[in-house]
């Protein structure tokens, strides 16, 4: 697929400079540029890699003198990371998938397909299932009964979407990512767990739990499902539980790294942010625009609120008030973690002062 620098530009609301005429199949780093590729050199500290390369047009910086880099046509633009949305979606050559569908899939005679559909080798769509126009399902991915699924919908190779799970347009699952897994939920039938005996607290003294005989666990079965809004993402080998009796819920926008496990009932805002490596406890609640940084925990049954940011690392015991940035295990405010760490970084300083100090002490209490 060929764009020229003029219809690029077109596309990301910008002008051009130069020769618009100039055809481009993609795009690279300045210093791998080919001719026909759009070099992106967004901050002048990439400049140099131009010279380096071979490409004829570029995407700058506002005010580059795009001909002291002796270059044919640029688009300049002020923030250029907002390009890159739109750019790397004209570029992005898909997954590949032929028209239709391929002889090896299963397709139940119950299920409803749209229109436009591409759907791979080994892919499996269960009983009942409805889907809407555009689909690209990938080889061995499945999306198991009664689950509905909104239009443009892209499921990379090995995905899986389980059973009763309702999705909406645009959703993006990875490779080997799953919606509607079962929750992790067991319960001791007899007796209280140790672990049940440890939350309600221990009494003055104790110092370990021991209920004898506890520890056969029946499970809970997960009768809820997945409910997933718009225009979200999830990312390779991330995981959404289905809920026990109600639905786990993720909101519209939300984009969800790889690695990520969200328990089940949990209830996730629009347009979260979670990197990789996040974990997201059972019956949780995360308001909008939540960015949770790479292995940051949650625990069960809290709610962090909107436009909360947590720093990576992050473990969250309690509730985050809106707009509140943590950091920590436990989690505090920026500040406050940042201040505890330049203190642990004094602390054998302060272990060499002490033991002077005891040294001046015991010599002063063994002449008195």
């Amino acid at each position: 697929m060929t764009f020229t620098l003029s219809e690029i530009a077109a596309a990301l609301g910008a002008e051009f400079q130069g020769d618009g005429s100039i055809a481009l199949s993609g795009a690279a780093e300045p210093q791998d540029a080919r001719a026909d590729q759009l070099a992106l050199a967004m901050d002048p500290k990439y400049a140099d890699g131009i010279a380096e390369g071979k490409a004829r047009a570029a995407l700058l910086w506002d005010g580059a003198d795009w001909k002291a880099l002796g270059l044919d046509g640029a688009i300049c633009m002020t923030r250029g990371k907002t390009a890159m949305p739109i750019l790397t979606r004209a570029l992005d050559p898909g997954l590949g998938i032929a028209p239709g569908i391929h002889p090896s899939a299963v397709v139940e005679d119950s299920a409803e397909v749209g229109e436009g559909a591409r759907i791979g080798p080994l892919a499996v769509i269960g009983a009942d299932v409805k889907i809407g126009a555009n689909a690209q399902i990938g080889a061995h991915a499945s999306i198991g009964y009664g689950s509905v699924i909104g239009d443009d919908l892209i499921l990379h190779p090995g995905a899986r979407i389980a059973h009763l799970c309702s999705i909406g347009n645009r959703y993006t699952g990875q490779s080997n990512s799953v919606v509607g897994g079962d929750g992790f939920s067991f319960v001791t039938l007899d007796k209280e767990s140790a672990v049940e005996s440890l939350r309600g607290g221990m009494a003055e003294g104790e110092t370990a739990v021991s209920v004898e005989g506890s520890a056969h666990w029946a499970r809970v079965h997960s009768l809820g499902g997945v409910e997933i809004g718009d225009d979200v993402e999830l990312g390779a080998g991330s995981t959404i539980d289905r809920g026990t009796i109600r639905a786990t819920r993720i909101g519209r926008g939300t984009k969800i790294d790889c690695q990520v496990q969200v328990g089940h009932n949990a209830e996730v805002g629009e347009d979260v942010m979670m990197c990789g490596n996040v974990g997201v406890s059972g019956s949780a609640k995360i308001g909008n625009r939540v960015v949770l940084g790479g292995k940051v925990g949650v625990s069960d049954n809290i709610f962090i609120g909107d436009d909360v940011i947590a720093g990576g690392g992050t473990n969250i015991y309690t509730n985050v008030p809106a707009g509140r940035a943590v950091l920590g295990s436990p989690a505090v405010k920026i500040e406050t973690e940042m201040a505890i760490r330049r203190e642990l970084r004094r602390l054998p300083r302060l272990a060499d002062t002490l033991r002077e100090l005891q040294k001046t002490v015991t010599k002063l209490v063994d002449k008195g």
